[in-house]
């Protein structure tokens, strides 16, 4: 695997390879999120008690200058409660502590603001740096929800080295732009329903390097989800069960 990753991650540093945040692509964004969000945050979740992962809108689509990405998760946790997710939510300094290794470490900078570090293996090894405001909230006897916007992302070049540095925002490999993700929970009978929806942007893929590009843009939205929500629904699960034997 190794001569694979090293001719990969030569190929990412090649003229070409490199991408451009777009005004025009922040503002497909923006304007997708301004309609999305409301929805996303008045969600109720429920159904099947099975595990799903969905694609909204598709999943994913092309904006000028970049991709969109919209995906939706769902899972039930026995025993579950609304406030124990709110807690876990609230514990914003250690969320390494149940998303490692996606999250490296977090860190609440400001009010409502956290930065985190994310590191995902995929053909290559992306770390990046962001930023969130963050707001979470129960709104009613055993429902909450809680928000996250990302304010900046930076790619990592050379993570845990002496010469580690963050690339100028929109000018890297594009493989993150923006992420918002939205949380809603609700008490049922015998445990708590969770749903998170992220919606992010990426690059696009350019004429060529699909075969690289690919497994990164497009699956990496889907796979984030996917283990943000498992190890959520983990996180959750052990902390029932200490609460029941108490």
């Amino acid at each position: 695997m190794r001569p694979i990753s090293t001719f990969a991650a030569l190929l990412v540093a090649l003229p070409g390879a490199a991408a451009h945040l777009t005004p025009a692509a922040s503002r497909a964004f923006d304007a997708y999120v301004q309609s999305a969000e409301p929805r996303a945050l008045a969600a109720q979740p429920g159904g099947a008690p099975d595990t799903r992962i969905e694609p909204v809108n598709g999943g994913t689509w092309s904006v000028p200058g970049g991709l969109i990405h919209h995906w939706r998760g769902i899972a039930f946790v026995p025993e579950a409660r609304a406030a124990d997710m709110l807690g876990l939510l609230h514990d914003r300094d250690h969320l390494e502590r149940y998303y490692a290794p996606d999250v490296v470490y977090s860190r609440v900078i400001a009010p409502d603001t956290v930065l985190m570090r994310f590191k995902k293996q995929r053909i290559v090894t992306v770390v990046i740096d962001a930023e969130f405001q963050t707001r979470s909230a129960i709104t009613a006897p055993g429902r909450g929800y809680s928000l996250s916007r990302s304010t900046h992302v930076w790619q990592v070049e050379r993570p845990g080295t002496p010469t580690e540095r963050r690339l100028p925002e929109g000018d890297d490999d594009g493989y993150l732009w923006r992420l918002n993700s939205y949380w809603t929970f609700r008490e049922t009978a015998g445990g708590l329903f969770i749903q998170c929806e992220a919606i992010s942007l990426t690059r696009d893929v350019p004429t060529g390097l699909g075969w690289l590009l690919n497994p990164v843009i497009q699956t990496l939205p889907r796979a984030s989800l996917e283990f943000t929500l498992n190890a959520t629904r983990n996180a959750l699960t052990t902390i029932a069960a200490k609460e029941a034997h108490q």
